[in-house]
């Protein structure tokens, strides 16, 4: 039996975010959930708007701790997370201590069972009031967030080395949001894509540059309108010096494009695949110190192109072409950046988990074969550690490690999720 080694040193894990797991959120997304554009979006497709209503999620604001131990036990040792903005800020300007608080708590809960918080600051959802002011098409937005990230950061840099700005902001967030109606605000507008595009980058950019001035601050010189929190117990010492190798990415969602084999079935393919999968890399490049990477499918959006790639195995769930091999592609034609490489996603929607191990084996292979010809990955990433509650699918589709019964919220952690547990504790994929 073939063995593949990983290098030392390299994570094994899963992610979350906030919107699909907390529950009792309220976002621009609760509220579009429940708006008369998306129930009648829904109905027209034939289906139960109930079923599409985060509520709840998986209550994991108040079962962080037993989801974390089961993290723990199955040999994870990073996590990626998301803050939910909107508690954070949920007026304009006032932050919520005790919602900062919980977050870290959170941190906390996974430093003590030895895994690695990754955080990612932004996964979709808008405060009210941000979202009633344009969300990302306000010429101010990126003053807003900044601010929002300066106030969490602060208070989290001491337990915190990985950071996420935004997550699919570009590939999947203002594609579905303005161009294609699909997402909140559910807009059709080919200027407001553009300018939604050019405000993400410029919210990263200056994100990433008040991280980076915060790290080099000493705690004694925070200078924010409210300051870390004080009022509260923090649940852990804060060191008067404290050294930090501070990282700060970009995730983004790159599917396989297949392209076609003429001439302008090629230079049409490329710019897809460029708008598609590296726009947000190339525009905020150099200011990014790792590139996060969420891959699951083929992408035939433009040309079906069938003759240059046969049809491959389907998910009928979310109707996915599976191709193991294009994470492979996608992590060499990432090499021209020159950045480390976290797997932060990668998943399959799979009700019965016949198929979740072997996707997982599967792509592993090919993710060793690209470290091999020159790719700098440090980790994969399962999505998701839960079934949750997904941003376009709702509770249809569940890709968990762990089967959530959404009626009581009690954890059962599947057969494939042991097997992935003995690659993260050997470091090694065997098959």
């Amino acid at each position: 039996m073939p063995i593949y080694k990983f290098p030392e040193g390299f994570k094994w894990g899963s992610a979350t975010s906030a919107h699909q797991i907390e529950g009792d959120n309220h976002n621009d997304w609760t509220e579009w959930e429940k708006s008369p554009a998306r129930l009648e979006q829904l109905k027209k497709e034939g289906k139960d708007p109930a079923n599409f209503i985060s509520g709840k999620a998986c209550d994991s604001y108040n079962r962080y701790q037993e989801d974390f131990d089961i993290a723990k036990q199955l040999n994870q040792n990073i996590h990626r997370f998301s803050i939910e903005w909107s508690r954070i800020e949920p007026e304009e300007g006032r932050f919520d201590e005790k919602e900062m608080q919980h977050y870290i708590n959170v941190v906390k809960a996974l430093r003590d069972r030895g895994i690695e918080p990754m955080i990612t600051l932004w996964h979709f959802t808008n405060p009210i009031w941000f979202a009633k002011k344009g969300g990302f098409l306000n010429i101010d937005s990126t003053k807003y967030f900044t601010r929002y990230v300066k106030y969490v950061v602060e208070n989290l840099k001491d337990k915190v080395d990985l950071w996420i700005t935004f997550n699919e902001s570009t590939t999947i967030y203002s594609s579905f949001s303005y161009l294609i109606g699909l997402f909140p605000p559910q807009h059709k507008n080919i200027f407001e894509w553009r300018r939604a595009n050019r405000n993400l980058v410029r919210s990263h950019i200056e994100a990433y540059k008040e991280i980076k001035k915060i790290y080099n601050q000493s705690p004694a010189h925070f200078n924010i309108e409210k300051g870390p929190i004080t009022s509260l117990s923090t649940p852990f010492p804060i060191p008067k010096v404290m050294s930090h190798n501070v990282e700060v990415g970009i995730t983004e969602s790159n599917a396989h494009v297949v392209i076609g084999n003429n001439f302008v079935k090629r230079i049409i393919g490329k710019l897809y695949s460029y708008y598609r999968n590296l726009y947000f890399f190339t525009k905020a490049f150099p200011h990014y110190d790792f590139i996060g990477l969420n891959y699951y499918s083929i992408d035939r959006k433009v040309f079906k192109n069938f003759d240059v790639l046969p049809s491959q195995e389907l998910v009928s769930s979310k109707n996915w072409e599976i191709y193991p091999k294009g994470i492979y592609q996608r992590l060499l034609d990432l090499k021209r950046f020159k950045k480390p490489i976290f797997i932060t996603e990668n998943g399959i929607p799979n009700v019965t988990d016949d198929d979740r191990i072997k996707f997982i084996e599967d792509h592993l292979y090919w993710i060793w074969k690209a470290i091999q010809d020159g790719a700098d990955v440090r980790s994969y990433l399962y999505w998701s550690l839960l079934d949750n509650f997904e941003i376009k699918d709702g509770f249809s589709v569940r890709f968990g490690l762990v089967e959530i019964d959404y009626n009581t919220f009690e954890r059962h952690i599947r057969p494939s999720a042991l097997e992935y547990a003995k690659i993260c504790r050997e470091n090694v994929l065997n098959i």
